[in-house]
C-alpha cells in the first residue's frame, strides 16, 4: 500500500466519524431548539433543510481539505428553483450530500431504515424526509412535496450503481413524475476514480483525490412520454424509465 493510499484510510475514517457525530448533534441538539423556537412545523421543515445543506456543505468542504473527494457543479443554476422533482444516479456514498449540499429546500425519499439509526434519524425526521416504506401514500407524499415548493431528490435506482454491471432502474421515480405532471431534473453523477461505491469497503481507498462531478441537464418534460403512450401509464412508464436509463448510461461513460 502507497504512502498516499495510506494515510487516507484514517483521514476517511474520521470524516465519516465526523458525518456521524454531526447527524447525532443535530438530531439531540439542533433540531429540538428549533422545535421550541418555530412554532409552524413549515419553517421548522423549512429550518432544518436548511441546516443540514449547510451541515452538508460543510462536509463537502472538509472531503475537499482532507484530500479524499473533490466535486465540480456542472449546471448549478438550474438548482435554483422550487418544486423541482430531481432525477440522480447514484455510484458512491457521498454523491447524496453532495447534491443536498447544492439545493435549496431538498426533500428525499429515503429507506426507512433511515429513521431508525441513530446517526440520521435526526435530520430524516427533522427535514421531514419522505419515507419509503412501499406504501401507496408514497405518491401522495411526493406530490404534496413538490406543490408545496420542496426539490424532490430522488435516486431511481433505489440504492448505489455496483460497479461493472448495468444500471438499473426502477420505474417508481417515471410513475411519480408522469402522474405528478412533474418534468424531471436530471442530474448524472460521476467519480473519478469510482471509489465509495456499492460493496466495496470505505478503507480501501485510491492513492488520489476523487473527482466527483455533478452536471445538472436541462428538465425532461413527461408529457410527450405519456401522448405517445396513448395515455397508457405504464407503457409511458416503461419508456421514461428507459430514456433516463439512455441518458445516466451514456452521460456516466462520457
Amino acid at each position: 500500500m502507497s504512502w498516499s493510499r495510506l494515510w487516507r484510510v484514517p483521514v476517511t475514517g474520521a470524516l465519516f466519524g465526523t458525518f456521524g457525530l454531526g447527524g447525532v448533534v443535530l438530531g439531540l441538539v439542533a433540531f429540538p431548539l428549533l422545535n421550541v423556537l418555530m412554532w409552524t412545523p413549515a419553517t421548522r421543515i423549512r429550518w432544518a433543510r436548511r441546516w443540514v445543506q449547510l451541515g452538508f456543505g460543510g462536509f463537502v468542504a472538509l472531503m475537499r481539505w482532507g484530500g479524499i473527494v473533490d466535486t465540480r457543479i456542472v449546471g448549478a443554476e438550474r438548482l435554483n428553483r422550487r418544486g423541482l422533482l430531481i432525477l440522480a444516479s447514484h455510484p458512491t456514498l457521498v454523491d447524496v450530500v453532495a447534491l443536498i449540499s447544492v439545493t435549496d429546500n431538498a426533500d428525499c425519499v429515503v429507506k426507512a431504515s433511515l429513521a431508525r439509526n441513530p446517526f440520521t434519524w435526526g435530520p430524516v425526521r427533522g427535514c421531514n424526509f419522505i419515507l419509503n416504506s412501499g406504501g401507496p401514500e408514497l405518491l401522495d407524499d411526493c406530490r404534496a412535496s413538490l406543490e408545496a415548493g420542496g426539490n424532490l431528490v430522488i435516486f431511481p435506482e433505489g440504492t448505489r450503481s455496483r460497479p461493472g454491471q448495468a444500471m438499473q432502474l426502477q420505474r417508481g421515480a417515471a410513475q411519480l413524475a408522469l402522474r405528478a405532471g412533474a418534468d424531471i431534473t436530471p442530474v448524472t453523477i460521476r467519480c473519478e476514480p469510482l471509489g465509495l461505491t456499492k460493496g466495496r469497503p470505505w478503507w480501501r481507498t485510491h492513492d488520489r483525490v476523487m473527482r466527483l462531478t455533478l452536471e445538472v441537464g436541462e428538465d425532461i418534460a413527461v408529457a410527450p412520454f405519456l401522448e405517445a403512450a396513448g395515455g397508457e401509464m405504464p407503457l409511458a412508464a416503461r419508456r421514461l424509465t428507459a430514456h433516463l436509463k439512455d441518458l445516466f448510461s451514456r452521460e456516466h461513460k462520457a
